[in-house]
């Protein structure tokens, strides 16, 4: 199989780490070679942070290189139109609609932009946004944001439901199974 390449992006805080240890941990129990590689910018103050899941019969390394990504996951607005650059020609992203501003916005040098979604529509790439966020809250933790983008990003995948629960069961603590189970489902059926 051709290695996938699959970005996660957004800011400090929002659990992308947790989130590419699960698609980390589906990917290889699946059978796949998995290379995740974590580049965290200012991650405690608010910054970018990204991740770069590669998987595939044999992946020699972590690195995705612009206009190789299969699909950028990203927990921001912003962060998500910050890396389409690294999106395949029709890629796909699936995006929370939640905007955190950035200190430029914060300090007024600069204003959100805005139209993004349309933006990134017209740049080439399919995207699917959705208020995690509110499913997040909805499931019982606004915490859980990782977990409504991972359902939501099980649309693209075809793999059986019993691998993504087992995954979940297997990175998250068991305290907080409960609502991340409820965020899953809530993104993969939103």
């Amino acid at each position: 199989m051709k290695t996938k390449n699959i970005m996660i992006v957004g800011v400090g805080g929002q659990g992308s780490l947790l989130a590419s240890k699960l698609l980390g941990h589906l990917l290889m129990e699946r059978g796949f070679d998995v290379k995740v590689s974590e580049v965290h910018g200012m991650s405690q103050r608010g910054g970018s942070v990204v991740t770069y899941v590669r998987y595939g019969d044999k992946v020699f390394s972590p690195v995705i290189d612009q206009g190789e990504a299969d699909a950028i996951v990203s927990f921001e607005l912003l962060e998500a139109a910050r890396w389409l650059g690294y999106l395949k020609p029709g890629g796909q992203v699936v995006a929370n609609t939640q905007q955190i501003d950035p200190m430029p916005v914060i300090t007024g040098a600069a204003q959100y932009p805005e139209q993004l979604v349309e933006k990134m529509q017209a740049a080439g790439a399919n995207v699917d946004a959705l208020d995690c966020l509110a499913l997040a809250q909805e499931a019982g933790n606004s915490k859980a944001v990782n977990l409504v983008l991972l359902g939501r990003l099980s649309h693209y995948f075809d793999f059986p439901e019993d691998a993504w629960q087992e995954a979940i069961e297997a990175c998250v603590p068991e305290k907080f199974l409960d609502v991340n189970k409820k965020a899953f489902e809530l993104g993969k059926n939103a």
